[in-house]
C-alpha cells in the first residue's frame, strides 16, 4: 500500500486487475447458459448497491460483487440467444483496448497531444472511408453511436446547405426511419414540421417517386428541402431503401443525402451486402454504428463525410486555450470535425481488434449472420400458421402467427412471453402497419446455428401449445 490511496502499488495493481480479468472470464464462460433476462427480485438488487457517497473506501472483492449483480439483474445482449432489438455483442478484445486506453489516458482529440494514437484513429476512419469508396479529402469521426451521428450529420448538412437561415429547411424521413433521427433534427433546431414523411412499400422501403413528389410541393410551397436521409438496414425489419435511385433524386434537387447505415452499413464487407447497398457510396454523409454489426462494445459510433471540409465547417470553434497546439497536418485535429473537446480514446476499442483478428474475421462473422438468417426464415416460412412477409435483406426476421380463433395480436403478445420465458432466446416486438409483429434480429458474434436452431423449435412449439390451449 502506498501512501497515496488514489495510487495502488503495482502488487495492488495487479490483484485488482487480475481480479477483474477472473470475473470477464467467468462472465464470458457462462454466456451460453445463462438467461437472457433476469429482473426477479429487482428492488432487493437495487437496495443492495444504493447508498449514500462512501466517506471511506469499500474492499474491491465487495464492489465486484455488486458489479456481478448488475450484470446479472439486466438483459444480457452478450449472450448467444439474445435477437432482440439489435443485440451489441461486446468483443472481449474491444474491452482490452478500453482497457489500455483508459489506463494510459492520453488526449487524441488534437492530433498533437498524442500524435501516434491520433493516427491510428485517423487510420480507423480512412479504412471506413475506404469500404464505402469515399474520396482522399473524406473526414469522420468516432462517436457514442448512431444518434450523436445522425445528429452531427444533420448539423453537416443543415450548414452546407442552408447556412444560418434554415427554418422553413424540410427533412425527408419515412416511417421506418430510426427515431434518433427525428430527436437530433428538434435537437439542431428543426420543429416537427420540418420532417416530411415520404410514404413507403409493400416492402417497407421509400417510394422514390413520393419522394420527388414531395420536395417539388416544398420547393413550389416556398419551403426549402435540403436533406434525405434513407435508411441502410432499418430496425423494424432490415429494409434498405433504394439508395441508388434516392441519390439520383437527391442530385437532381441539389438535396444532401445522408444515409443511416448504422445497423447494415458493415455488411458492405460481404459480397450480398454490398449488392443490397448499392448506391450507399453517392450519399454525402453515412452513419455506422460498430458496436453492432462490427461487434463492439456500447459506446461506438462512427460519421463519414464525403466533403471532409464540410463537416469541418459545421463544427469547428476556437479558443485561445489551445492557441499552443499545432493545426492539423495529415493527421486531423478530430476536435474540428465533431461536437466534442474532451472524449476518450474511442480509436483504439476499433483499431485493435480489427488489427488482432483481421478483416477477414469480421466479414467471416457476417456472412454467417446472413445465413443463419436465412435459415431462420425459410423455417419459419414453412410451418403452417406463420406469416413471414418480408424476405430479409440483413439479419431482422418479423414474423406473426395466425391462431385458429381470436385476436391476432393479443395472441402474438402471449407468443412472445412464452418464447422469451424460454431463458434460452430472447426476442422483441414491434408495430407494423398498425399490427402487433414478433422479430428477431441475428447479429451476436456468439449466436451460431444451434442456436438458431434451438429458436425455430422453441417458437414453433410454443405457437403450436398456445394455439391448442
Amino acid at each position: 500500500m502506498t501512501d497515496y490511496p488514489l495510487e495502488p502499488d503495482a502488487e495492488e495493481m495487479r490483484a485488482i486487475a487480475g481480479r477483474a480479468v477472473d470475473f470477464v472470464v467467468g462472465f464470458i464462460s457462462s454466456l451460453p447458459d445463462a438467461p437472457h433476462v433476469d429482473l426477479d427480485a429487482l428492488d432487493d438488487a437495487l437496495a443492495r448497491v444504493r447508498s449514500d457517497a462512501p466517506e471511506m473506501g469499500t474492499a474491491f472483492e465487495e464492489l465486484i460483487a455488486q458489479v456481478a449483480l448488475g450484470a446479472r439483474k439486466a438483459f444480457n445482449p452478450a449472450g448467444p440467444g439474445y435477437m432482440a432489438f439489435i443485440p451489441g455483442g461486446g468483443l472481449f478484445t474491444a474491452a482490452v483496448a478500453d482497457f489500455l486506453s483508459l489506463s494510459v489516458n492520453r488526449f487524441v482529440n488534437l492530433w498533437n497531444a498524442a500524435p501516434v494514437f491520433a493516427a491510428m484513429e485517423a487510420d480507423v476512419i480512412r479504412w471506413l472511408c475506404g469500404m464505402f469508396d469515399y474520396p482522399e479529402h473524406a473526414r469522420g469521426i468516432l462517436t457514442s453511436g448512431g444518434s450523436m451521428s445522425n445528429l452531427s450529420a444533420i448539423v453537416t448538412a443543415r450548414a452546407a446547405k442552408l447556412g444560418e437561415e434554415f427554418a422553413d429547411g424540410c427533412i425527408y424521413v419515412t416511417e421506418q426511419t430510426h427515431a434518433s433521427v427525428a430527436k437530433a433534427a428538434g435537437i439542431a433546431g428543426f420543429p416537427l414540421r420540418a420532417l416530411r414523411k415520404v410514404p413507403v412499400s409493400d416492402e417497407l422501403r421509400m417510394v422514390p417517386e413520393a419522394l420527388q413528389r414531395l420536395v417539388k410541393e416544398d420547393r413550389d410551397a416556398g419551403r426549402k428541402p435540403f436533406l434525405v436521409v434513407a435508411s441502410a438496414g432499418t430496425t423494424n425489419t432490415g429494409a434498405i431503401d433504394p439508395l441508388a435511385t434516392v441519390a439520383d433524386i437527391s442530385e437532381t434537387h441539389g438535396l444532401w443525402l445522408h444515409a443511416d447505415a448504422a445497423y447494415g452499413g458493415f455488411f458492405a464487407l460481404t459480397e450480398r451486402g454490398r449488392a443490397r447497398l448499392a448506391g450507399i457510396d453517392r450519399a454525402d454523409s453515412i452513419t455506422l454504428d460498430p458496436h453492432k454489426t462490427l461487434f463492439l462494445p456500447y459506446g461506438t459510433g462512427v460519421l463519414l463525410v464525403r466533403d471532409g471540409e464540410k463537416l469541418r465547417q459545421a463544427h469547428r470553434a476556437k479558443g485561445d486555450y489551445l492557441q499552443d497546439l499545432s493545426p492539423e497536418g495529415d493527421i486531423p485535429n478530430f476536435t474540428d470535425y465533431s461536437p466534442e473537446l474532451s472524449r476518450d480514446f474511442r480509436g483504439l476499442r476499433v483499431w485493435l481488434p480489427l488489427n488482432l483478428h483481421g478483416i477477414e474475421a469480421f466479414r467471416t462473422a457476417l456472412n454467417e449472420k446472413l445465413d443463419l438468417t436465412r435459415l431462420l426464415y425459410e423455417a419459419l416460412k414453412r410451418e403452417p400458421g406463420f406469416d413471414v412477409p418480408w424476405e430479409p435483406e440483413l439479419t431482422v426476421v418479423p414474423f406473426r402467427y395466425v391462431p385458429k380463433s381470436g385476436d391476432a395480436d393479443a395472441f402474438n403478445r402471449r407468443l412472445l412471453e412464452r418464447i422469451n420465458a424460454s431463458q434460452r432466446i430472447f426476442l422483441s416486438s414491434t408495430l407494423l402497419n398498425g399490427a402487433f409483429w414478433l422479430r428477431a434480429c441475428i447479429v451476436s458474434h456468439r449466436t451460431h446455428r444451434d442456436r438458431v436452431e434451438e429458436a425455430v423449435t422453441i417458437i414453433t412449439d410454443a405457437a403450436r401449445a398456445l394455439d391448442a390451449s
